[in-house]
C-alpha cells in the first residue's frame, strides 16, 4: 500500500497540465507526454521486469521502484526550474515510469502467495492503493501550486517536494514487506500456492487466451485513461458555457472523486470476482462501461450529477480492471509465474498510455482548432471510446480454459518424473 499510493500520484497528472501548458506554452496533446509515457515505460518496464521481480523478491523491487519514481520528479523539478519541458518528459515519464511498473507489479505474486483462497480480494487491497494515490496527491499538489504559484519556479518546487516526500513513504514498504513460508502442509481448505493448472510465463504468452485478455485490459484502460488524464480541463470545458462553471478547485476536486472511486473499484469490483468470477466481472466493466460512455456524451452537459456520476462508475470499473486481472490471470495460468505473466501483460496498459491520452486530446484539439468549444470537443472520441469497449466485451466472450499442452507439470509429479528418469539411467 505504501508503494502503491505513491506511484500512484500518476493519476493525478491532470492537475499539472493547464500550469505546464501556461507557464511552458504547450498544447493539450504536449503536456500529456510525461503521462503517456510514464504510463508506456510502466508496461514495458513490468514485461521486461516481471521475472527479475519473481527472482529477487518484492523487497529488491520496492527499492528499485523508489529510486526511479522519486528521481523522475527530482529530473522533473529540474526540467520546470530550467525551462527545458523534454528534461520533464525523460524524468516523469521515462525514469519514473520504470519505477511505476517495477512497483506496481512488486506485491502482486506475493499477495497471491499469503491468500492464495481469495486472491482477487488480496490484490485488490494492495492494487486499491495506486487507484487511491491521486486521492492525495490530487488535492495536495493543487494546494503546493496555489501557494508556490503555478509559474516554472512553482512547479519545479512542487516536484522537488513530491520526490522527496514519496522516497521517504515508500521506504516504508521497502522495510515491511514479508514473503510468507512454505514450509508444512497448507491449511484445509485452502488451497495449495501451486494446486491446480500451471503454466510458466513463456507459454503463457503463446496462448490465445493471453492475447484476448490483453485485449480486454487494454480496452477497458484506454476508457479509462482518456478521462483521467485530462479529467480537470475536461469537466471545466464540459460547463464552462453553463451558469455555473467549475472552478480550478472544483475540478482539482473532481480528480480526487475520481480517484476515489477508482480506489473503490480496485477493492469492491476484485473481492466481488471471488464470488461472482472474472469473465462476468468483465462483462460488467465493459458493457456497463459503453452505456456510461453514451450518457455523458448525449447529456452529460445537461447535468453535473449526472457527468460526475457515469465518470465515477468508469473509473469504478477502470480500477476494478487492473485489481481483478491477477486474480484472472491466476485462475487461466496458476500461480507459478503470475507474476511474470502480469507484468508481460501490462504492456497492454503501456498501449492503453498511448491510445487513450491521445485520442482524448489530439480530437479535442482538432475539433477546438475547428472553432468547437465546451462537449463538442469531446463528443467524437466519446463514440470511439463506445466502440473500444464493444471490442473488449467480445474479447472476454473468447476467453476459455487453457490448453493442457500448455501446463507444466505438478511439482510433486515433475520430482517423480525426474527421480523415475535418474532409476532408469542407473
Amino acid at each position: 500500500m505504501s508503494v502503491h499510493l505513491s506511484i500512484g500520484q500518476a493519476y493525478a497528472w491532470s492537475v499539472f497540465k493547464p500550469p505546464l501548458e501556461s507557464a511552458m506554452h504547450l498544447s493539450g496533446t504536449e503536456s500529456a507526454l510525461p503521462f503517456q509515457l510514464g504510463i508506456v515505460m510502466l508496461g514495458l518496464s513490468a514485461a521486461f521486469g516481471g521475472t527479475l521481480v519473481e527472482r529477487n523478491g518484492p523487497r529488491w523491487a520496492m527499492t528499485v521502484a523508489l529510486v526511479c519514481f522519486s528521481s523522475g520528479f527530482l529530473l522533473s523539478a529540474l526540467g520546470a526550474a530550467t525551462g527545458q519541458f523534454w528534461l520533464i518528459v525523460f524524468g516523469y515519464g521515462f525514469v519514473g515510469g520504470i519505477g511505476l511498473g517495477i512497483g506496481y507489479i512488486s506485491p502482486v505474486s506475493t499477495l497471491i502467495k499469503w491468500f492464495p483462497d481469495r486472491p482477487g480480494m488480496a490484490t485488490g487491497i494492495a492494487i486499491m492503493g495506486f487507484g487511491g494515490g491521486a486521492l492525495i496527491a490530487s488535492p495536495w499538489s493543487a494546494q503546493m501550486l496555489e501557494s508556490f504559484g503555478a509559474d516554472s519556479s512553482g512547479i519545479a518546487l512542487a516536484f522537488l517536494v513530491h520526490g522527496l516526500a514519496y522516497a521517504v513513504f515508500m521506504s516504508l514498504g521497502v522495510l515491511l514487506v514479508r514473503v510468507p513460508r512454505t514450509e508444512g502442509a497448507p491449511k484445509a481448505g485452502v488451497p495449495a500456492p501451486l494446486e491446480g493448472v500451471q503454466v510458466s510465463a513463456r507459454s503463457a504468452v503463446r496462448t490465445p487466451q493471453f492475447w484476448c485478455l490483453w485485449l480486454v485490459l487494454c480496452m477497458n484502460v484506454t476508457a479509462g485513461i482518456g478521462i483521467l488524464e485530462k479529467a480537470a480541463p475536461m469537466i471545466t470545458d464540459f460547463f464552462k458555457d453553463s451558469g455555473t462553471p467549475v472552478s480550478i478547485s472544483a475540478a482539482a476536486g473532481f480528480v480526487a472523486l475520481l480517484s476515489a472511486a477508482n480506489m473503490a473499484g480496485r477493492i469492491g469490483w476484485s473481492s466481488a470476482s471471488d464470488l461472482v468470477g472474472r469473465k462476468n466481472v468483465y462483462r460488467l466493466y465493459l458493457g456497463v462501461g459503453a452505456v456510461m460512455y453514451l450518457l455523458i456524451a448525449r447529456f452529460g452537459d445537461s447535468s453535473k450529477p449526472l457527468f460526475i456520476g457515469c465518470a465515477l462508475v468508469i473509473l469504478s470499473f477502470y480500477g476494478g480492471g487492473f485489481a481483478t486481472v491477477p486474480a484472472y490471470l491466476k485462475d487461466l495460468f496458476g500461480t507459478y509465474q503470475v507474476g511474470a505473466i502480469h507484468g508481460r501483460l501490462l504492456t497492454a496498459w503501456s498501449t492503453a498510455g498511448v491510445l487513450g491520452p491521445l485520442i482524448v486530446n489530439r480530437v479535442a484539439d482538432s475539433q477546438e482548432a475547428a472553432g468547437k468549444h465546451g462537449q463538442d470537443l469531446y463528443g467524437l472520441s466519446f463514440t470511439i471510446m463506445i466502440g473500444l469497449l464493444v471490442v473488449g466485451f467480445v474479447a472476454n466472450e473468447l476467453i476459455r480454459p487453457v490448453h493442457a499442452r500448455h501446463h507444466i507439470p505438478a511439482p510433486r509429479e515433475a520430482t517423480d518424473d525426474a527421480a523415475a528418469d535418474r532409476r532408469q539411467s542407473a
